[in-house]
């Protein structure tokens, strides 16, 4: 049940208003344990941690206001830290902020801890995309001689330069943030935290850390309140990062009783099967196509970017949709997969993926050459120039599909599920915020089942992490979910190679798998 500060606002969980019997004669109790022995019996806590520096401030804040105190808390483990106590219904409710660490993007949201309700949300793109575009690079990067100090620099003042437009929009200070929960990938949150990479991509691949716990935010260089703490969601290992198990926390798929499965496309695709019993892991690079790293016009979503397509092929009409409705200017990864599937349905594309040139109704062009499929024409797109996409751009999207369908047939036959055991299918990241069912189904990137199966999820690693901040008996599911995760290394799997062969065919060598499609 929630308490309720005097205001008749929500508190609950991390944050908690009380009222104390002030010390007397007869109770001479010391300040921080009176204070700690309420929360105790509060909060179930083992033991509650008090900084020196709160505990310098208490006597006064206390008597200030009559012994009635605002608590904001965190937990480590069965002890809870007192971040901060103050007045209760002050002017500025303490803030918390959930953080999806990308590596493309990071999202950033913002909480009231006392309502409970989000109040502001924002992105940016990973300032380490200078340096490297990809996990690998960045790894390279930092046995550079101060590598490693500059990645972790670049990352550690984009959020804080988030956080800070963030709270001013708001008219509110860095210092009214008194938590934060962190998820990304294994990579991501050791570049984040300073730490190595450099073992993650030697066998026996071994990170620096997997449960990097709560911390101390000014330890990490966060420009928050002094005392606020930030947890960094655990890592099952190098490539299984805390940005799935948040996602496995916010879909539940650790409390179902029959299996589903959780599919996360960004820069990797991360696949987790199971249900309360079990879970079993796997990733793969099948992203790429979902980030605009396949074509040469491929490019995140965004202002002016083709998201959707259509090809009515009797009447040679195409039907683009950009977002913002605004002149072209590129293509992201569900405009990619809605155009193969439309050349495949409008026969422009064969069973291998290759362009058919009789049918391509004076699109096709020659460069270098290669065949390239005119897209949009010079003068319909943005910069005057045409967007094309050429043999080899959708070479590279048939080894994602195929990279794609792959990671789950492998994934449910090495626990003997069936594609349809699965209910529901959870998508997230890029894949399930933007992608078509149909139009995946259609090149087999992704098993023909029933569409209502599909459940789209959006940003799960940002939702895991607010889930934190909304729900303190969350934080005991985060461990249990990581210690009953078995990871499955795809990169020595024979049965993966072998699948995938076949897989890379317009929707797959058995077209028996694909009722709908062929």
């Amino acid at each position: 049940m929630k308490s309720a500060s005097s205001s008749g606002q929500p508190t609950a969980g991390w944050v908690h208003d009380l009222s104390l019997a002030p010390p007397s004669l007869a109770d001479n109790t010391a300040d921080g344990e009176r204070l700690a022995m309420v929360l105790k019996q509060r909060t179930g806590a083992g033991f509650i941690q008090i900084d020196p520096p709160l505990l310098e401030r208490l006597p006064n804040r206390l008597r200030e206001h009559g012994f009635r105190v605002r608590c904001t808390l965190f937990r480590q483990g069965r002890n809870w830290i007192l971040v901060e106590a103050g007045p209760v219904d002050p002017p500025n409710p303490p803030l918390g902020a959930a953080i999806d660490l990308g590596t493309s993007r990071v999202a950033v949201r913002l909480l009231d801890l006392v309502s409970r309700t989000p109040v502001a949300e924002a992105g940016f793109d990973n300032p380490q995309i200078g340096v490297a575009p990809d996990i690998l690079g960045r790894i390279h990067y930092t046995d550079q001689p101060k590598g490693l100090a500059r990645l972790n620099e670049l990352i550690v003042a984009g959020i804080n330069r988030q956080l800070q437009a963030m709270v001013a929009a708001l008219d509110r200070k860095l210092s009214d943030l008194h938590l934060a929960v962190l998820a990304g990938n294994t990579t991501m949150t050791h570049l984040f935290m300073g730490l190595s990479p450099h073992w993650m991509i030697r066998e026996p691949y071994i990170p620096v850390t997997n449960r990097p716990g709560v911390i101390a935010a000014t330890q990490l260089g966060l420009s928050l309140h002094p005392a606020a703490r930030i947890l960094v969601f655990p890592n099952a290992g190098s490539y299984f990062g805390g940005d799935l198990i948040a996602g496995i926390l916010f879909a539940g798929l650790h409390r179902r009783t029959h299996p589903a499965i959780l599919v996360d496309v960004g820069t990797n695709a991360e696949v987790v099967l199971g249900n309360r019993d079990w879970l079993m892991a796997c990733a793969g690079a099948a992203g790429p196509a979902l980030e605009g790293g396949v074509t040469r016009m491929g490019m995140m979503a965004g202002q002016g970017v083709i998201d959707a397509v259509s090809i009515d092929a009797e009447n040679n009409r195409w039907l683009l949709h950009t977002i913002g409705e605004v002149p072209p200017r590129g293509i992201c990864g569900s405009g990619v997969i809605d155009l193969a599937a439309a050349l495949f349905a409008s026969k422009m594309l064969d069973i291998r993926g290759k362009l058919v040139p009789e049918r391509c109704q004076g699109r096709l062009r020659t460069l270098d050459g290669m065949h390239h499929l005119v897209i949009v024409p010079a003068d319909a797109t943005a910069s005057g120039q045409e967007l094309t996409i050429s043999q080899a751009d959708l070479d590279s999207l048939i080894r994602s599909k195929a990279a794609m369908y792959t990671i789950l047939e492998t994934i449910t036959a090495a626990v003997g599920v069936t594609f349809e055991e699965l209910d529901p299918f959870y998508v997230a990241g890029t894949f399930g915020s933007f992608i078509r069912p149909d139009a995946a189904v259609t090149i087999g990137m992704i098993p023909d089942l029933p569409r209502q199966r599909f459940k789209t999820l959006g940003n799960s690693s940002l939702e895991g992490a607010t889930k934190i901040l909304l729900d303190p008996a969350a934080f005991d599911e985060i461990d249990a979910i990581r210690d009953r995760v078995t990871y499955m290394e795809l990169n020595v799997n024979q049965d993966f190679m072998n699948r995938f062969s076949a897989a890379k065919f317009l929707p797959h060598t058995d077209g028996a798998r694909f009722p709908s499609v062929v």
